[in-house]
């Protein structure tokens, strides 16, 4: 009797699962061009952005092992992992309702019948011992409700699974880009720093010379303004540095050492990427934040395959067998055997509408969820698009600033000696220095723009989630 309770469960689970009321998944076309219009010129990688691990496309070692601190240490990304095995949990949860629960258990118990509510005229003692294997209320799951929650429930799974991969693509990309900022506004500094001593100097000649008659106080007092101006660069870039430090020391999750810092913006913290003449738009399919869209719309998908199993009757089952006796020296004798078996149907007839609403807010969901999953892929594509765009003028922008900068030297130093040879007034000379200081300012923040176009290229493209 045991053997035919335990088979039970097993024809229940082929029996179940016979339909599956969830409409067919199609994924939503790309409500994009299929093509890039834009490209640059061909960079020194030719893999796709996301077969490059991120220790291949950065090329400086000291932003290497930042970028190692933070993917040790990020809070963000810690919070993700944890929402990953959260996940897994709920889904193994909801799984493990589509299979029979087996249970055992054993109940003794002993009662007294008092003479007056018995056959004969003394008290009675009664005792009863029994051991049971069973199961209790498990649904037979004909038109695929439970089968569809656990497919939900998956999906959502596959949802934190790719955001954590997007959060380590950004993650990856914003560490570099505060590493960068950090050694442009350094760089700034020192320029602000070396300014300001040499306005320094030219100050101190011009009291010199004020003193004994040979400069006006016009000079002196045009002088002692871009000292002062100087000054309050060298504070705002001073300021600008800390600030720097303390978001990268954030998004690190640690401090970082001071021998991984900066100075300067090194030549080519990374790779260009190769970007050809026609590039396809479907390489934005393989993104982990388009695929997360792509998994809460398949969890969309199948919540209208559990709410339309909602207006069909559901069976339970219930069983339990085993062996029962008035002692326990007689628990296990033959002619002790025991079972149950309790079948039940629930069917809706009226609910006020409560499952039509719930069907009709599984489609809605879906509906919002197509429009969620395409406005991923358009923001994608906008974000390539816009790093392309900006990739096709940097290296001609890059040309004429640096020729800018290397004219407005010469027209500084020719300035700088005229006003020494008492031919041309100080405020020529300072036109020119400022010229001058702007320009190379300038060149910091392009330089700046170009290696952050090389890294929001990349992250764009799905590049930041391979280590190896």
């Amino acid at each position: 009797m045991m053997r035919n309770i335990l088979v039970v469960p097993g024809l229940a689970i082929l029996l179940s699962a016979c339909i599956n009321l969830a409409p067919d998944y199609v994924r939503p076309a790309a409500p994009v061009p299929a093509v890039w219009s834009q490209s640059s010129k061909q960079g020194t990688v030719q893999d796709g952005a996301d077969a490059i691990a991120w220790h291949r496309f950065f090329m400086d070692p000291r932003l290497r092992e930042v970028i190692e601190l933070t993917l040790a240490n990020n809070r963000d990304l810690r919070v993700a992992v944890l929402n990953i095995e959260r996940a897994r949990g709920q889904y193994q949860i909801q799984d493990a309702a589509r299979y029979p629960a087996l249970g055992a258990a054993a109940d003794s118990s002993v009662r007294r019948m008092p003479a007056s509510q018995g056959a004969s005229d003394d008290a009675a003692i009664a005792r009863s011992q029994s051991v049971q294997l069973g199961f209790n209320a498990y649904e037979l799951d004909f038109f695929g409700r439970l089968k569809n929650l656990s497919a939900a429930a998956l999906a959502t799974y596959q949802f934190n699974v790719e955001t954590r991969r997007s959060i380590q693509i950004s993650l990856v990309a914003e560490v570099a880009s505060a590493w960068l900022t950090l050694a442009a506004d350094n760089e700034r500094l020192l320029l602000a720093r070396d300014t300001l001593k040499s306005l320094q100097i030219s100050y101190d000649l011009s009291q010199r010379s004020h003193a004994i008659g040979a400069t006006s106080g016009l000079d002196l007092s045009t002088a002692q303004a871009s000292v002062e101006a100087a000054q309050v660069d060298l504070g705002d870039f001073s300021s600008r540095v800390q600030r720097d430090l303390n978001a990268l020391n954030l998004l690190a999750g640690a401090g970082v050492p001071m021998h991984l810092l900066p100075d300067a913006i090194p030549q080519a913290s990374a790779a260009l990427l190769a970007t050809p003449a026609e590039l396809s738009s479907e390489l934005l399919l393989g993104r982990p934040d388009v695929l997360a869209a792509e998994q809460t719309l398949m969890a969309a998908n199948a919540d209208i395959g559990a709410a339309r199993a909602a207006f069909f009757p559901s069976i339970t089952l219930t069983a339990a067998g085993g062996a029962a006796s008035s002692s326990l020296a007689g628990l296990f004798k033959p002619g002790s055997g025991a079972w149950s078996f309790l079948p039940s149907i629930n069917i809706p007839i009226f609910n006020a509408g409560r499952n039509r609403a719930s069907l009709d807010v599984a489609k809605v969901n879906k509906e919002i969820e197509i429009a969620n999953y395409e406005k991923a892929i358009q923001i994608a594509f906008r974000e390539v698009a816009d790093a392309l765009a900006e990739r096709a003028t940097l290296d001609q922008r890059l040309g004429a600033q640096q020729r800018l900068v290397e004219a407005s030297d010469k027209s500084y130093r020719l300035s700088e000696a005229r006003y020494r040879s008492g031919i041309d007034s100080y405020l020529n000379s300072l036109v020119a220095e400022r010229s001058w200081y702007g320009a190379r300012q300038n060149l910091i923040t392009l330089r700046l723009l170009e290696q952050n176009n090389r890294i929001n290229l990349y992250k764009a493209m799905g590049g930041g989630w391979s280590s190896s």
